[in-house]
């Protein structure tokens, strides 16, 4: 077997073996990674060299074999290992711890998403082109026809996209090797046979790959990672609800405010989660079929009278993509830009939320479901740690630097058009493998969560000192004079307990009614309407979404 090539970095030879699918960057291949540990660093020369000898190896000598004989040192078993690329080895931990919990994006986001979806755009530019009457040299396909080309999308496999690779191979045009494949699987069908020209006609790389982008997140969004920040609210709101009458108290700057109820803080995550989903949904995904500088000059000189841009529109939303008129040759990515930001944002609030929750669970607020086994530290058998929130919040920082930079860098182009967008593409599943990842250990940790009711009553009744501001409230509604400046003396950084407030109450001139009402008022009992408030959630959350109920 003949190997594709090898690179050596901090002492690893890296050869490239069968093609692989990994989230986080779509080019990668799979790697066999002989490890030298004890040898000393070779020369550029010496790595050329040796890189030559091992692309020519066969089969029946091995990586490490090819190291000894260039180097005449004699190998043991404790100098070499021959890694595959395997969740150990991988240098992505989305494609290798964490592979279990982002796997599902992989098929749409992964390489073998990138190609499948190419697939998918050129083979529907043909049949497109076989439904203008004005090409009479791509005559309407029969439903045979018709029936073979949408099998080769709907029957896309992993071994046709290792095919495509091997073209590529040849090739070293990853979309040139897709039309290279279409033409190789459609040569022997007597319609399609006969046009295998009009595949990839008047196109160019850009018209074919920015499609396959904007399928490959309308179809990741759609069919992951919205469903996940559904679920995260969901998980969410019911917290809320279940603890919509759960008093709390509240802090602002770090000292304790005007009372809460947990489930109306709950609500507040709910609802801004809910409020940015909403607008991620509604980001159109632009697509352009214009040719090479956006202007369909090589199909107006081949079919002058053609209304080409009528065409491109039709065939860009038949894919489901709104279509963007003006362009150079690339789509210019402002969606995509507007649909990152808008991701780092509903992260943004999530991070808030795992850190408020943090939070919680050091005060007490919380206690963590236990599972047997479960260490929380090496060194302290008692730790019960918030690794979830951490997890979470550590992993939406990653995902956040990485669609930062996406949506930066994605909507500049050098004039009609460079390649720098080509290679920050090949990473959008690294932020939104990430993103994922966070959103179930968030998931995760909420489900581990149990409300500490004690705890929550118990802060309450240290901070009599809250129920200032509605006593000096009440006092201004009956004119008592300078009611803030009493309460501010009586209770600004003094301990107060019920009976000092009692006793000021008591002494203050303002009606029976009014008088009672303040003397039974409890920190537990001055949370105002965050219950209903907590309650109400899913409505103003349906309604968000435009539903009524």
């Amino acid at each position: 077997m003949e190997l594709e090539a090898t690179f050596r970095v901090s002492g690893i030879n890296c050869q490239a073996a069968p093609f692989y699918n990994p989230i986080c960057n779509y080019g990668t291949l799979n790697l066999r990674l002989p490890y030298h540990h004890r040898l000393p660093p070779l020369s550029n020369a010496s790595f050329y060299t040796l890189s030559n000898r091992y692309c020519k190896a066969s089969a029946k000598e091995s990586s490490t074999e090819a190291v000894e004989k260039e180097t005449g040192r004699k190998m043991s078993g404790d100098d070499s290992h021959d890694l595959e690329l395997v969740s150990l080895t991988a240098l992505c931990p989305l494609d290798g711890r964490y592979w279990a919990k982002v796997k599902e994006l992989a098929a749409y986001v992964g390489e073998y998403g990138l190609i499948r979806f190419r697939v998918l755009v050129e083979v529907k530019w043909l049949s497109k082109l076989s439904q203008i009457p004005e090409i009479p040299e791509v005559p309407r396909f029969s439903k045979d026809a018709e029936t073979y080309l949408q099998g080769l999308i709907d029957g896309f496999s992993l071994d046709d996209a290792m095919e495509v690779k091997k073209i590529e191979k040849v090739t070293n045009h990853d979309v040139k090797a897709v039309e290279y494949f279409l033409k190789q699987r459609c040569q022997s069908h007597p319609e399609i046979g006969k046009v295998l020209e009009f595949f990839h006609f008047a196109c160019t790389s850009e018209d074919i790959n920015n499609l396959a982008h904007a399928l490959m997140l309308k179809e990741a969004l759609s069919m992951v990672i919205l469903p996940a920040m559904d679920e995260v609210i969901s998980a969410i709101s019911d917290i809320a609800i279940e603890n919509a009458h759960v008093p709390m108290l509240s802090r602002t700057h770090g000292q304790p405010a005007s009372p809460t109820t947990l489930g109306k803080e709950m609500a507040i995550f709910a609802f801004r989660l809910r409020q940015e989903k909403q607008g991620i949904s509604k980001i159109k995904i632009l697509g352009k079929f214009a040719g090479a500088v956006g202007n369909y000059n090589a199909r107006l000189v081949a079919y002058p009278d053609i209304n080409w841009p009528q065409v491109a529109e039709e065939f860009v939303a038949s894919l489901g993509i709104d279509f963007n008129p003006y362009v150079p040759q690339i789509e210019p990515h402002d969606y995509m830009a507007k649909l990152f930001h808008s991701i780092i944002q509903f992260n943004n609030i999530l991070v808030d939320f795992d850190r408020d929750i943090w939070g919680y669970i050091s005060l007490g607020y919380f206690k963590q479901i236990t599972k047997a086994g479960e260490i929380g530290s090496s060194t302290m058998p008692h730790k019960v740690n918030p690794i979830d929130f951490e997890n979470s919040e550590g992993n939406l920082g990653v995902a956040n630097g990485d669609l930062s930079h996406l949506s930066m860098k994605l909507p500049i182009s050098r004039w009609q058009r460079d390649l720098t967008d080509s290679t920050v593409l090949r990473n959008m599943g690294v932020g939104l493998g990430h993103s994922l990842l966070a959103y179930k250990n968030t998931l995760t940790g909420i489900g581990k969560l149990q409300v500490n009711e004690a705890s929550l009553s118990e802060d309450l009744n240290r901070t009599w000192e809250v129920l200032a501001e509605p006593i000096q409230t009440v006092m201004r509604r009956y004119g008592v004079p300078e009611p803030y400046e009493k309460l501010k003396e009586l209770t600004r950084g003094k301990a107060v307990t019920q009976e000092s407030l009692r006793e000021f109450i008591k002494n203050r001139d303002i009606p029976g009614d009014a008088m009672m009402t303040l003397l039974n008022l409890t920190p537990q009992t001055y949370v105002g309407a965050a219950a209903e408030l907590a309650k109400n959630i899913k409505t103003a959350i349906n309604l968000v979404n435009g539903a009524r109920v």
